[in-house]
């Protein structure tokens, strides 16, 4: 389990990222438009998974604007926003910021990608949710980058993870 900060608070998370050399696990979350996607939809391309609580937070929204900016410049690599927000305002959100270039994709059906990167938080006001982190796959799905953010209120370090597909 990682220990992270919410304000001045610790809180833990069910366990730890997929770390470098691991192979990520497989999942299944919800799209936009409410259909399943699994990481082996990704197959053959790089992929970032920005992982945050909630796409309705200023540095969620912030990590999801800056990663969408990313993208246009990378080449054969998806950018997955992954939360437990529900789809329709994931949407809403893309719609709102004119966000077109990553996958907003949703763990609020069966909750087993919070457990499977060990991101999900155990306690405090955001218990339930998934912690702020960053992993970074290669095109055969191998982790290349892992970061688990130490506090919420912190952004992630887009140049580390960017760099990491250089």
């Amino acid at each position: 389990m990682a220990t992270i900060k919410l304000g001045e608070n610790n809180i833990e998370t069910i366990g730890t990222l997929p770390q470098i050399g691991d192979t990520a696990p497989n999942f299944t979350l919800t799209a936009e438009d409410l259909s399943s996607k699994k990481l082996s939809d990704y197959k053959g391309s790089r992929v970032i998974l920005n992982i945050f609580p909630s796409i309705d937070t200023g540095v969620c929204a912030t990590s999801a604007r800056r990663f969408n900016e990313e993208a246009s410049k990378l080449s054969n690599t998806q950018i997955l926003c992954v939360s437990k927000d529900l789809p329709f305002a994931q949407k809403r959100f893309c719609a709102a910021e004119g966000i077109k270039n990553l996958d907003m994709l949703s763990d609020f059906r069966d909750g087993n990608f919070g457990k499977n990167y060990g991101v999900e938080m155990t306690g405090g006001a955001l218990q339930g949710l998934l912690s702020r982190a960053v992993v970074v796959l290669d095109k055969d799905g191998k982790v290349i980058y892992s970061e688990q953010v130490p506090s919420i209120g912190e952004e992630p370090d887009y140049t580390s993870a960017l760099n990491s597909l250089s």
